[in-house]
């Protein structure tokens, strides 16, 4: 389940089944950074326009939260597709202190100690761990949602690292919930037409507009993919709904900070 706690001044949740799992994780907030105004205060977006001191001073804060490695910390450029991109020891380092090199909206690694990280602002932050064998990590807005890459980045771990994915434990972060997450047509249909029938259950007709579930129609991605309900925890919190809390796309128009997402399988993962 997902726990609210504090580590090194920073307000994070952390899944105690991916823990369990040999993962070392974390969901961030917008609270314990150093940044300041519109992206105060742990903004761990790069390319936002913060000042690259105070975002690096944000980085340090959370890898030693999470007893990570801060050079090793890999990254991608989130172009909301579905790519899984496979990171190896080559990578570490690729985002903060080296360029990255590729396009994907999600990682995944069998490597310890190379902390995975994604980022938010109403998207969905999605983190998975095979206990003692590889972790990822997926960004999945509503195209991503409709490409399914929740599921894709289980399925790709399960065939490139051997997992189970009924052995699988996987978290769903805060983001755009049913309550805010207001689109028109081409949203359901784009849902419709690659989950079927059974999209339409996450999905409510408000006048002219719909409203959709995004974490739920995740959760169908994972457990067709081979994940067992009972395996997935899902935030029930809305970034829409909380701009104290953290940022929202959708309320800032833009003009924010983004929350992260961090996994690292652990140097004592053999353990398990």
């Amino acid at each position: 389940m997902l726990r609210e706690e504090h580590r090194n001044g920073l307000l994070l949740f952390s899944d105690d089944a991916l823990s369990a799992a040999g993962a070392a994780n974390a969901l961030t907030t917008r609270s314990g950074g150093v940044s300041r105004g519109v992206f105060e205060s742990l903004n761990l977006g790069t390319n936002r326009g913060d000042d690259p001191a105070c975002v690096l001073e944000n980085y340090r804060r959370l890898c030693a939260a999470l007893g990570v490695d801060i050079r090793r910390v890999v990254f991608s450029s989130q172009v909301h597709g579905d790519t899984v991109r496979r990171v190896t020891e080559a990578d570490a380092g690729k985002g903060l202190f080296r360029p990255v090199d590729y396009d994907a909206d999600a990682l995944m690694t069998d490597a310890a100690g190379l902390p995975l990280m994604i980022f938010s602002a109403d998207c969905l932050p999605i983190l998975l761990a095979a206990p003692g064998k590889a972790v990822g990590a997926a960004h999945a807005g509503w195209r991503g949602t409709a490409l399914g890459i929740a599921g894709k980045t289980a399925r790709e771990m399960a065939f490139a690292y051997g997992c189970d994915p009924a052995s699988m434990r996987a978290a769903v972060g805060p983001g755009a919930s049913l309550c805010c997450f207001e689109t028109d047509h081409d949203v359901p249909e784009a849902l419709l037409a690659s989950y079927g029938d059974e999209a339409a259950s996450y999905m409510e007709r408000r006048g002219t507009k719909w409203h959709v579930d995004l974490k739920g129609l995740s959760v169908l991605s994972l457990t067709r993919a081979g994940l067992l309900p009972e395996n997935i925890s899902v935030s029930p919190e809305c970034t829409i709904c909380r701009p104290d809390r953290y940022w929202s796309h959708r309320v800032t128009n833009g003009v924010r900070g983004s929350q992260g997402a961090m996994i690292c399988l652990t140097e004592d993962r053999r353990s398990l």
